[in-house]
């Protein structure tokens, strides 16, 4: 790593390209410091031009092959700042994860001696410890030492949980990108902060459209002989829980748009969607208009604009 740092600052300003892994960023921004332009290749690409046996050196040229072909697109980086947003956005997704996975297998254990507790972490919380200070059900010592180890596991990923949520909704509600970000229908906390991350270096998209493919919410295209046929969407994406979290908002603005009368020009095109497609595809096209909005509101730092529908 020494000798890589040496190499970076006394070459003269050139094209570092590099592949798609772990500590990427890390050293695309050494370079981009030193003055070098950097081209980082997701791996997928880069093994279409490996020749021969995978080695260090075939590697290498697959990387300096693809580096220079002019329609390879470098992947997305990110600054330390936005990379500790991610960072800290995806320990909150593990944490939650790890957190509803303890509660389920303590909840399987206890359904086992007979014991059924409700899906709840409130009702957790109560039972448990009134579980393990009953001294006369049929639970034996050795099943409550590991009921007691596990309980003692979900307290302390609350606890990191409650932490760390603390300070992600204390750095939203402080970020003015997110907060004109949290005015698009569907768009919550979350999805504001993976929006900000993911549309941050606006100039790696030259238009909305790009970020939303990139995302993986247009359809595909299998095209040939003049002939074009448009599918769903991708199952590929840079960021699959992003597109989650953008799909479950978008879902519920268009599952309330549904139920009322329509207030703003979006709730008209919304209605007008439904009367023609089924909801799941409205549901898709929304997600779409979301990120290119997005991307709008950041590359041109404005405020969403809605307009409402007065009935005279």
């Amino acid at each position: 790593m020494k000798r890589l740092k040496e190499i970076l600052i006394l070459e003269k300003k050139s094209l570092v390209a590099m592949e798609s892994c772990g500590g990427t960023h890390y050293w695309a921004r050494f370079a981009k410091a030193q003055g070098h332009e950097v081209k980082a290749i997701p791996a997928r690409l880069v093994k279409s031009f490996l020749q021969g046996q995978k080695t260090d050196a075939n590697d290498a040229i697959a990387i300096s092959v693809a580096a220079l072909q002019p329609n390879i697109k470098s992947s997305r980086l990110i600054t330390a700042e936005d990379q500790s947003l991610n960072c800290m956005d995806g320990a909150r997704a593990s944490l939650v994860s790890a957190k509803r996975a303890q509660a389920n297998q303590i909840r399987a254990y206890l359904l086992e001696f007979g014991i059924p507790i409700a899906k709840s972490d409130k009702v957790l919380k109560v039972e448990i410890p009134t579980i393990l200070g009953d001294a006369e059900n049929d639970l034996t010592l050795n099943f409550r030492f590991t009921l007691n180890l596990l309980w003692q596991h979900f307290l302390c990923i609350d606890t990191a949980l409650t932490e760390l949520e603390k300070e992600y909704n204390k750095i939203i509600s402080n970020d003015e990108e997110c907060k004109r970000l949290q005015k698009l229908e569907g768009v919550g906390p979350v999805g504001a902060l993976g929006l900000k991350v993911f549309l941050g270096q606006t100039g790696h998209f030259n238009n909305g459209r790009q970020a939303s493919a990139c995302l993986g919410a247009t359809p595909v295209q299998h095209s040939s002989g003049g002939k074009v046929f448009i599918g769903g969407i991708s199952k590929t994406s840079s960021n699959k829980r992003l597109r989650s979290i953008l799909f479950q908002g978008a879902f519920a603005a268009v599952c309330a748009a549904e139920k009322r009368e329509a207030r703003t020009q979006k709730d008209f095109w919304i209605k007008d969607l439904l009367s023609r497609r089924c909801r799941k595809v409205v549901v898709i096209a929304l997600v779409n208009k979301t990120i290119r909005t997005a991307y709008a509101i950041l590359k041109n730092k404005t405020d969403y604009q809605f307009f409402s529908i007065t009935n005279n």
